[in-house]
């Protein structure tokens, strides 16, 4: 393993991150904490409870998960589109840098800066509203995994994409409406029968409801069913990842 390599590709990418600060860091906590005023007291002026759980702090998990993959998404398809974009990509291909190393450096400091902006956010949210956490190692976990996993979806995005539209095409036009009709802002069971049969099919409903336990000890699925979606999801990624630099797919161009 070329530690120096991983090292430099990681640092090179978090040093992009500081440089950019409030875009990277500054912007999605400032979304949140709109999305605590228009959500948090409209809404939940209307909504008091759900599940036991006051509405403010009940959409703190997902609103956590939609920061989460939507960065996550972010920094490791343009820390990826941009080398290849430019060509200097090649550069490091042909340096003696083995796929593995080049994805941890990669995706090692998307997930890093995707997990400051979910505690990041965590903290904000403890301004607003009250907070407790019922299985904090649960919630890391969890954390963790969503973090790595969409880091690697937004890597291979990255590698797909040919131009920036096609950049913020899956971002804005699958994973937003997914996330806002996984169960961020409610629980499924306020949809009506045929909803919820359809809600399940989407795989953000696992994510936000294992996530959600964590905090709450409330979810719209079993917490291993949850835990192994995630899981999944990770493998298949993987997977995808290997099959694409195996077969240099729009690498050897």
């Amino acid at each position: 393993m070329n530690t120096y390599a991983v090292r430099a590709i990681y640092k090179f990418e978090m040093l992009r991150a500081w440089e950019t600060l409030l875009q990277s860091f500054a912007s999605p906590v400032i979304s949140t904490a709109l999305y605590f005023v228009v959500f948090g007291s409209a809404i939940g002026s209307r909504i008091e409870q759900v599940d036991g759980v006051p509405y403010g702090t009940f959409i703190v998990p997902g609103l956590m998960m939609l920061a989460l993959l939507t960065q996550s998404i972010s920094n490791a398809s343009f820390g990826i589109f941009f080398p290849k974009f430019t060509g200097t990509i090649y550069e490091v291909m042909s340096a003696p840098v083995s796929y593995v190393e080049i994805i941890l450096g990669y995706v090692g400091a998307a997930a890093t800066k995707s997990l400051i902006i979910g505690l990041i956010i965590l903290a904000t949210a403890g301004f607003f509203v009250p907070l407790e956490i019922a299985h904090p190692a649960w919630m890391l976990a969890f954390l963790i995994l969503t973090c790595i996993s969409f880091s690697l979806f937004g890597f291979i995005i990255g590698l797909w994409a040919d131009n920036f539209e096609k950049l913020q095409l899956i971002p804005m036009l699958v994973i937003t409406p997914l996330v806002f009709l996984g169960g961020s802002f409610y629980t499924i069971d306020m949809l009506p029968p045929a909803w919820q049969t359809v809600a399940l099919f989407n795989p953000v409903v696992y994510l936000v409801s294992g996530f959600r336990w964590s905090f709450f000890e409330v979810s719209d699925v079993s917490v291993g069913l949850s835990l192994t979606m995630v899981l999944v999801f990770l493998g298949a990624c993987l997977i995808t990842v290997w099959w694409m630099f195996k077969t240099g797919y729009r690498l050897k161009q």
